[in-house]
């Protein structure tokens, strides 16, 4: 199966605007760094928002088929990781779609943001109108942080100013996802589920890790790290103050001496000849071992040198490294029912490179896989019916898995 010539163009013409500002604050980067550990489980964040955080309607529109409700509450971000998010971001604004007649139940499917998809419109008008009228089920749809009214003044539409803006805005994902999924519960709706598409597919399963009961979710054209986006060298142009901080960034995320490999796990790599290290990341999952040899007539070759061939490609490789601990799947929680996931995706997929990256399938056993023809631009455009087969499908299971527990 070929590639997608509208994806590579794509993809290139977006990452050489990305990160412009560079790594973004080093404290902030710290922060975000603790606070990974923290969200990534389950047990540990569980309580971090209680099932009464404040959720507020300021307005009601009446369409001939539903009521939007447009609403807000403050992200518990905020209050967890003080200052992190930008003035802008601090007020999470969603749009609430609810048919005038249920067909059955009142089903609610949260849906977030891909990239680029600000506001509401295009979200309301592809997939939550058709899907009142197909199935009867609402959508909540939820404006990611640095996007539409939570974007900050100097960024440029919908490039991320700073590396960390891109952590932020997951871990704030996260948290009002579990604020918008407590207050539907609270208001009587069932079942409830989560899906988004490319970006927002991945936010959805990020928000789903935490949430601590069986849950619908369907990603659509997403992937299991953003570092496969964000960090192949061909694409991706780092400045050079980006490089120059990389040594210094070590230091304070104590990742100093440590070299990111495959799915992000870093290893402590000593300066010897040959050193052997069995990778376990955070969920148990023993992701294999990093060796190096004696080369060429009996020379020993020097770790650090191997591992440091250019500042560009050091760079590139501790760029994936930060983004594979802060974003990689399995370092989160795995979902309470993988059986509940259906995984939507392209076969001619070129914006999302798959190369050496593990499949949401091998970190979530027991998931489903649909692909469709095309490449992820012209799905994200033309496929939108393929999307909502899937919630469909995807609800119809928890109903008929789980019929006691609304």
């Amino acid at each position: 199966m070929g590639i997608s010539r509208l994806d590579v163009f794509y993809r290139r013409l977006l990452l050489t605007k990305l990160f412009i500002g560079g790594w973004g604050k080093p404290e902030d980067l710290k922060r975000i760094f603790e606070f990974r550990k923290i969200i990534g489980d389950r047990e540990k964040c569980k309580t971090l928002v209680p099932v009464d955080y404040p959720v507020y309607i300021n307005k009601t529109e009446e369409l001939t088929d539903c009521h939007i409700h447009d609403g807000f509450f403050v992200s518990p971000l905020e209050h967890l990781v003080p200052g992190i998010l930008p003035q802008e971001a601090v007020k999470a604004r969603f749009q609430f779609i609810v048919p005038k007649r249920w067909q059955r139940n009142r089903p609610v499917c949260i849906q977030l943001a891909g990239t680029g998809d600000h506001f509401f419109w295009r979200r309301r008008t592809l997939m939550a109108r058709p899907m009142i009228k197909e199935a009867g089920m609402a959508s909540l749809l939820l404006e990611n942080p640095y996007y539409g009214y939570r974007k900050p003044k100097d960024q440029l539409r919908s490039c991320l100013k700073n590396v960390s803006d891109l952590f932020v805005m997951g871990g704030a994902l996260i948290l009002e996802s579990t604020v918008l999924l407590h207050w539907l519960e609270r208001e009587g709706y069932w079942p409830l589920g989560m899906t988004g598409i490319s970006m927002g597919g991945y936010m959805a399963s990020l928000a789903v890790t935490n949430w601590p009961k069986p849950i619908p979710l369907i990603p659509c054209l997403s992937w299991s790290t953003a570092s496969s986006v964000f960090t192949t060298a061909d694409s991706f142009k780092m400045g050079t103050e980006m490089q120059r901080n990389v040594d210094s960034l070590e230091n304070l995320l104590g990742l100093a001496g440590a070299l990111p490999i495959k799915d992000g796990r870093f290893v402590k790599v000593e300066a010897q000849s040959e050193v052997s290290s069995s990778l376990v990341n955070s969920s148990g999952i023993n992701t294999g071992t990093i060796t190096t040899h004696s080369v060429g007539h009996g020379k020993k070759m020097n770790s650090q040198k191997c591992c440091r061939p250019s500042l560009h490609t050091e760079s590139i490789s501790f760029m994936k490294g930060v983004m594979d601990e802060c974003t990689h799947m399995a370092n989160f929680s795995v979902p309470v029912d993988t059986g509940l996931i259906i995984v939507v995706q392209a076969r001619e997929d070129a914006y999302i490179p798959r190369t050496g990256v593990l499949s949401l399938q091998e970190i979530w056993p027991g998931c489903e896989i649909r692909y469709l023809n095309g490449g992820h631009i012209s799905a994200y455009l033309f496929k939108q019916n393929f999307f909502r087969q899937a919630i469909y499908d995807a609800f119809n299971r928890f109903c008929l898995k789980y019929p006691s527990s609304q």
